[in-house]
């Protein structure tokens, strides 16, 4: 494409604005006309037909829509054409309402056209940016990681950092080649698997448990996340053919169990009770992941 997704809406922005300029001559009468009654005002609404014909027709979003031959472009363009038509028969039979309703749906459904005219450039650049973003993010997860683990003396801990540290170049190499999809699944499992060592790794601190935690409700809500943390690890290693097995399916089973258990509890608000059931949970997740090959703190 060689206009951006970004300048075909600041043109049909300015399709838009120019739309709704009433002709010259009518601004008073038109004003007057509004405030007397709230009513449409016919002659602004005949412009405004006319320029949004223009629009579907003749601007440059149109040409791009025609250049692009998406199939759900030229679907929802020839849907904006119907609605397009269907307001002018309208105010040829005086129903103003009807037509300014129509018109409103006419535009709509051409700006969705051209949405569908640029699909691949617009996947593209969002999925470039996500993956710059959670690349940040596991830089900064994997600087933590290091600082606490430096505290510790732990078996494997640079077994995880190695993991991390691996997925970052895999996805780096992707990214090279323009392969944002791929870069972006290989960056979320290093920032699960960042995430979750690194709340495993703090979650026997002292210092975390007594002077972070207002309440035990509020340490519940942080165990709910690990929790939820290593289940996102799970599917992804599920999802990759790494995690099966009768031995990994049955800590998975037994994390399950625990967590709905701890659920129950966290309803009657028995809160001591829902993180010691979620730490329990959680702990049978990292058995699991561990035996699908990633290790992890726990």
């Amino acid at each position: 494409m060689k206009k951006s997704y970004q300048s075909v809406f600041f043109l049909l922005a300015c399709g838009v604005a120019f739309a709704q300029t009433p002709p010259q001559g009518s601004a008073t009468e038109s004003a007057a006309s509004r405030l007397a009654g709230n009513k449409i005002d016919k002659s602004q609404l005949t412009f405004n037909i006319e320029s949004v014909g223009k629009l579907l027709e003749t601007s440059s979003a149109a040409r791009q829509i025609d250049s692009s031959k998406a199939p759900e472009a030229m679907q929802r363009r020839e849907k904006a054409r119907e609605l397009y038509r269907a307001a002018r028969q309208a105010l040829e039979q005086d129903n103003l309402e009807k037509a300014s309703a129509l018109l409103a749906e006419s535009r709509s459904a051409f700006f969705d056209a051209v949405r569908f005219a640029a699909p691949e450039e617009v996947t593209a650049k969002k999925l470039e940016n996500d993956y710059l973003l959670r690349l940040e993010s596991v830089q900064a997860l994997l600087g933590a990681y290091k600082r606490v683990s430096g505290e510790k003396s732990a078996k494997g801990l640079n077994d995880t950092v190695a993991q991390i540290e691996k997925s970052i170049a895999a996805s780096g190499e992707m990214a090279k080649q323009r392969k944002f999809g791929d870069a972006k699944a290989e960056i979320d499992r290093g920032y699960l698997v960042a995430k979750a060592g690194l709340t495993t790794l703090r979650s026997g601190d002292t210092l975390v448990r007594s002077l972070n935690f207002a309440s035990k409700e509020e340490e519940y809500h942080y165990e709910i996340d690990r929790n939820n943390t290593h289940q996102m690890l799970i599917k992804v290693l599920v999802d990759d053919k790494k995690a099966s097995g009768d031995m990994i399916q049955s800590y998975l089973s037994k994390g399950q169990v625990l967590r709905q258990k701890a659920d129950e509890a966290a309803t009657r608000k028995a809160y001591d009770e829902a993180v010691k059931l979620l730490e329990e949970s959680t702990s049978e997740l990292v058995r699991a992941i561990r035996n699908a090959g990633i290790y992890i703190p726990g």
